[in-house]
Order: C-alpha cells, then sequence, then structure tokens
C-alpha cells in the first residue's frame, strides 16, 4: 500500500493528535455558547459565527502549526480578520467579547505543545468556561438589554405615581423591568421619552406557540 500520493503522505500520526484536540475543543465550545452565551442573551444571530470561527482558526492554527510560521504571516492571518471586521456591522460589545473568547480557545486547544501539560491546558479550559458564567451571574455584570418608548401617561411621570408608571409600563410590555430612565418631556403632546431596561433571562416565555417569537434586543 502507498505511503504518498502526488507526493504528499496519506497518513500523519498526527490525525489522533488532531481529532482528540478538536473533540475537546468542542466540548469546550458547546459549553460556552450553549451553556453560557446562549442561555444568557437567548439571541441566535451570533450562534453560528461563534462555532464556525472557532473551528476555522482551530483548524488554521492547527495546520500552520506544522509549518515554520513566520512572524509575518501571523500577522497577516490577524489583519485579515482585521478587514473582515470593518466589513461586516458593528456587533455589541458583549459578542465581540465572547468571539474574542471563541478565538482564543481555538488558538490555544491547537497550539499548545508539550512543554504545556495536560493539567495546565484543561485549567485554561475550564477557566474560559467557568469564569464566563460566573460573571454573567453577577448582579453589576448581567446582560442587560432596553427598548425605547413614547409614553402618553405623562402624569405618572411624577415621583409620587412612579409605582403606578412601573406597573403600567410592565403590564403594556409584558416585560420584568430592572429600571427605567425618563428622557425628553414634551407638554404639547402629552407625552415622554422612557428607556426601558430588562434582563433577557428573566423574562417569561410562552411556549405554546408553533412559531418561536423573541424581542430584538438593544443591548445596553
Amino acid at each position: 500500500m502507498p505511503s504518498e500520493l502526488l507526493g504528499y503522505p496519506l497518513y500523519d500520526d498526527d490525525l489522533i493528535k488532531l481529532s482528540v484536540r478538536f473533540a475537546a475543543n468542542l466540548i469546550v465550545l458547546v459549553l460556552i455558547v450553549h451553556f453560557v452565551y446562549s442561555k444568557q442573551s437567548r439571541s441566535k444571530d451570533y450562534l453560528f459565527t461563534f462555532y464556525m470561527l472557532n473551528i476555522v482558526v482551530f483548524f488554521i492554527c492547527f495546520t500552520l502549526k506544522k509549518l515554520e510560521l513566520e512572524l509575518g504571516m501571523a500577522l497577516g492571518l490577524f489583519a485579515i480578520f482585521g478587514v473582515l471586521r470593518y466589513r461586516t456591522d458593528a456587533i455589541p460589545v458583549r459578542e465581540m467579547s465572547y468571539l474574542f473568547i471563541v478565538i482564543g480557545l481555538a488558538v490555544i486547544n491547537s497550539l499548545a505543545n508539550s512543554k504545556v501539560s495536560l493539567a495546565e491546558v484543561g485549567f485554561v479550559n475550564l477557566a474560559i468556561v467557568c469564569l464566563p458564567a460566573l460573571f454573567e451571574s453577577l448582579p453589576n455584570l448581567r446582560q442587560e438589554s432596553r427598548e425605547e418608548i413614547l409614553y402618553e401617561r405623562i402624569d405618572l411621570i411624577r415621583p409620587e405615581n412612579h409605582d403606578q408608571l412601573i406597573d403600567d409600563l410592565q403590564k403594556r410590555t409584558g416585560l420584568n423591568l430592572s429600571r427605567i430612565e425618563l428622557g425628553r418631556i414634551n407638554l404639547l403632546q402629552d407625552t415622554v421619552a422612557i428607556t426601558v431596561y430588562y434582563y433577557p433571562h428573566d423574562q417569561d416565555r410562552e411556549p405554546n406557540h408553533d412559531v418561536e417569537i423573541n424581542r430584538r434586543l438593544r443591548r445596553k
């Protein structure tokens, strides 16, 4: 049985190493994206990007690891990512943070060599999974979304009527609000601009609909 085809080897022992590393990387990636990010944001807009960017970066780094990657080549890769970033729509800061997490995860799991012990790699992966979950659970760091509302019951913005204002906003929007901000008051039209804030994962959902209905999030 020939060991080469067109000058390329048909099999390399690194295939097993690649498979094991990729499986471990994929498991950690699913934990971060599905059980941390998706659970908190309930947004599906960036799931495909997170998964595919991590997978592609992993394979690029693992493949280039076997070559003599020079500094210029490495900078060129980051330049490509930079060009792609400027040609796409702006994404929220929190999603950008998760994007950096999945890229860093792929780089660590693909480039770790014999100088790094398995315990160290495992600790890094565990920290990458647990720290975002911990920070997302802290009250001051939880993801908060907002909606802009033009409100007509201007009498309820008086301090003594704030309880009624909150009740009315929650009843009419169906949101469990965390806080509100009063904006511009128009006395000619008896309206006031109100920004309402809420935690997406604290909202009640209707499970009986065949069609899933989500709110387009506007991050804080």
